[in-house]
């Protein structure tokens, strides 16, 4: 077959896919031998392509049910047409209404040596040859059938693949899919056991959905926590990895009774009061440091003895659970369910007087994170809110009258929310007191400050206290009604608070996907549990879903410009590095961009669409910055950037100060700008320009009027990056507009803790009440919902050249 019939069945204007017609580029380094490579294929159905190089091209056939190492298993494979070498290090998304639609990645590549003459073999029908490969090793064969029909096109197609006997063979193993439930003297394995599993987090609906595809449990009302057994020591660690075992010493030495070398478990320590978990009693119980009627309800098991079983469907965890605690103390307790029914399990445990119920899906595996494969429906209106100030006790009531509560909307601003004065006990009236005297403040958190009339004699707080809070309703303006107090939570931190309202029916990523035009964005990626930012949760899969959603807002801003990449791709704790330049295994959908430097040309990565999005996340970047100028002209920068960059002694409003006055000095010499924050505590300003002047000029502009604010104020600027000298100072750095150098892209996150985002702001939204930290990959996308227009409007259409100064 020739590559005009792989060009033939696709539009290369629209898939990602490499058009090939030139042999791959090699590393100059003798090779191994011709390359093979598997892709995992999800088209219509899921299937495996397997390819193997031969007088530079590929030949590939369909496998759809995958290489097997059983050599008694032998699997269908269709013959496909020829591919491109280039085509072996493709993995990305084929858009639908394209020939193959759908996700492809790289399930396992390496050499191949055929026995004899390859060419002569294939035309045979019969094809030996020898594997080496990341997963798949040894002999194999491939074998044509027979003709079920009439004619030599009928038998030209079907092949059987098979592996041959030696010694890397393994009874029915190839297959992709979850292991069978066996029982627990047959499992072994030699899978590490984490120290900390991000968990799974459940996302708020208004109903149970029906269907026996899901799994009732009643919601707990207590503190989510991990338990990690190794050889009878235990950790208990609270859903953002802070150890709690001293807290629970009664639960852990239960624990530590459990029939299992190895073992990770989630579950809610609750205490039980009528029957029915009780927050305040728990609150109680820590207070006085007495976790005897505490009681561990375990709902999911993730390792034992060497399995990891996150992979597993829930159901098979559970029951390999429900065998574990059998014969257990009490106080671990297994978390039991119903299968199906959801409404009327949720309707029974409202009449229960429970929280509400979580809904499972019955086969999903365990996902860190938000998903919607876990659903909540809550029987009563409760959730966490910020302490911002509280009122003078009235009456008998000693220490305090009420608390005033507060939530961050989608621009970080907190909120006033009413207030709680009910629920609390006397000790817990001491206790709150005790812990807000040191967090008192002079001005009101909130913004905007709550009415006169409930703000009369209020005492204000730093808003880092959190309340769960119970309430029948919310008024039209948010205020809660009729609310009581349940106790503090401990393991949110005040900045992840926001309004918690229950998501629409349909699903979130398809919502995103027709905003970016990816038909999946996460379909595309290797290994998408990953866990990105550990103290989110946040996987690979949902930084995914984040940039689809905002992709339309960023594309404008990055599309065709030269890139550099910090990319961590085992995490945000892990170590990272930085990535200029294209390399193996880059995505298709990021592109080379070329730029003459004095050495020769250098390949440049760049991005024109959302499936290049998607590409870079595959790469595991956290951060993306580009350069000043874009394709076509890459020589010419098309903005200037002055970023402002403060000591930590710097007050926000000194930053403040200084980006306005960079406005002003710019509008004095016709230069229209605009403010972003960085993902930390600087902010950008930045000027678009027409692309004429050269980077020299740019830096130039750029450093003389830095220079002019340094002279002006000496003692809160300087220019120059020494650490030394920056104590107390913004460092104003106009290094930004030189060749080669970049700046983080607006709505591209940081590899920073909580997963902040560099943000687009209007000059009307920049004050020094702004908390730039409160933009993160949680609320930037919710900001972007509600605005009415976009806060760098008429950005794009700006016609501005580089101005002399005077």
């Amino acid at each position: 077959m020739a590559l005009r019939e792989y060009r033939r069945r696709r539009n290369f204007a629209r898939t990602p896919e490499p058009r090939g017609g030139a042999r791959a580029r090699r590393s100059g380094r003798p090779s191994p031998g011709p390359s093979f490579v598997v892709q995992k294929h999800a088209a219509r159905a899921l299937h495996y392509d397997f390819r193997l190089e031969h007088a530079g091209v590929l030949w590939s056939w369909a496998v759809p049910k995958g290489p097997s190492l059983d050599p008694k298993v032998k699997r269908l494979a269709v013959r496909t047409e020829d591919h491109p070498l280039e085509y072996g290090g493709f993995a990305g998304v084929i858009p639908e209404g394209q020939y193959g639609a759908g996700s492809v990645e790289i399930w396992d590549r390496g050499t191949w040596q055929p026995e004899g003459d390859a060419a002569a073999a294939l035309a045979r029908g019969r094809l030996d040859f020898t594997l080496e490969g990341q997963k798949l090793h040894g002999r194999w064969h491939l074998i044509r059938t027979r003709a079920r029909g009439r004619g030599e096109a009928a038998s030209s197609q079907s092949w059987l693949l098979f592996k041959g006997s030696d010694d890397r063979v393994a009874p029915d193993a190839g297959r992709k899919r979850a292991p069978r439930v066996t029982p627990r003297r047959r499992l072994s394995g030699r899978d590490p056991l984490p120290d900390f599993v991000a968990p799974q987090l459940a996302t708020l609906v208004s109903a149970a959905p029906e269907g026996a595809a899901w799994l009732q449990e009643l919601k707990f009302d207590g503190y989510r926590i991990q338990a990690r057994l190794e050889r009878g020591a235990v950790t208990l660690r609270s859903r953002n990895a802070l150890d709690w075992s001293s807290r629970f010493p009664t639960l852990a030495r239960a624990l530590a009774a459990l029939p299992a070398r190895q073992a990770l478990l989630d579950g809610e320590v609750v205490v039980l009061r009528d029957g029915r978990s009780d927050f305040q009693a728990l609150q109680n119980a820590l207070s006085a440091r007495d976790d005897s009627r505490c009681v561990y309800f375990c709902f999911d098991l993730l390792h034992l003895d060497g399995c990891d079983l996150r992979a597993l469907p829930l159901v098979e965890r559970k029951e390999l659970l429900r065998d574990l605690l059998k014969g257990a103390d009490d106080r671990a307790r297994y978390s039991d369910h119903v299968i199906g029914r959801g409404p009327e399990f949720f309707a029974k445990a409202c009449e229960l007087g429970a929280e509400g119920a979580l809904c499972k899906r019955a086969d999903a595996p365990y996902e860190s994170g938000r998903s919607r494969s876990w659903l909540k429906v809550k029987c009563t209106s409760r959730q966490e809110f910020v302490i911002g100030g509280f009122t003078a006790p009235a009456g008998s009531r000693q220490h305090f009258g009420a608390l005033l509560l507060g939530a961050h909307d989608e621009h970080g601003a907190l909120r006033y929310a009413g207030k709680v004065g009910t629920g609390f006990s006397a000790a817990s009236l001491a206790e709150l007191r005790r812990k807000l005297r040191p967090l008192e403040q002079g001005a009101s958190p909130f913004e905007p400050p709550p009415p006169r009339s409930e703000a009369r004699g209020v005492r204000w707080v730093r808003p880092e206290l959190v309340a769960e809070v119970e309430f029948t309703e919310r008024t039209r303006d948010g205020r809660v009604r009729h609310a009581s107090f349940q106790g503090l939570r401990e393991d949110k931190p005040a900045g992840q608070v926001t309004p918690e309202k229950p998501a629409r029916t349909r699903r979130v990523s398809q919502r995103m996907a027709k905003k970016s035009g990816v038909p999946d964005p996460a379909q595309g990626l290797t290994h998408p549990e990953r866990v990105l930012y550990p103290e989110l949760g946040l996987t690979k899969r949902g930084l995914a879903l984040y940039y689809a959603e905002v992709a339309p807002f960023l594309l404008p801003h990055v599309a065709g410009r030269p890139l550099m990449l910090v990319r961590h791709p085992e995490g945000r704790r892990k170590a990272g590095f930085f990535q200029k330049h294209p390399g193996r295994g880059t995505p298709a959908a990021i592109h080379a961009i070329s730029v003459r430097e004095s050495g020769g040309v250098a390949d440049y990565m760049t991005i024109v669409d959302a499936a290049g999005l998607l590409g870079l996340v595959q790469l595991g970047a956290l951060e993306i910055h580009a350069w000043t100028s874009r394709a076509p002209d890459v020589l010419h920068p098309d903005q200037l950037i002055f970023d402002l960059d403060p000591d930590p002694a710097v007050p926000w409003s000194e930053t403040v100060a200084t980006a306005r006055a960079l406005r002003e000095r710019l509008e004095s010499l016709g230069l229209e700008s605009f403010a972003k924050t960085t993902g930390g505590k600087g902010l950008h300003v930045v000027a678009p320009i027409v692309p004429h002047a050269d980077f020299d000029s740019a830096k130039d502009f750029a450093r003389a009027l830095v220079d002019e604010l340094v002279a002006r104020n000496p003692a809160l600027y300087l220019a120059k990056a020494s650490k030394a000298a920056r104590r107390g100072k913004i460092f104003l750095d106009y290094l930004r507009n030189a060749r080669g150098a970049t700046a983080i892209c607006p709505y591209s996150t940081r590899a920073r803790e909580g997963a902040p985002v560099a943000t687009p702001i209007a000059w009307s939204e920049l004050s020094a009440k702004l908390d730039p930290q409160r933009f993160s990959v949680e609320t930037v996308p919710k900001r972007l919902a509600k605005l009415s227009r976009d806060p760098w409007e008429g950005y794009a259409k700006l016609r501005q050249s580089l101005p002399a100064l005077r």
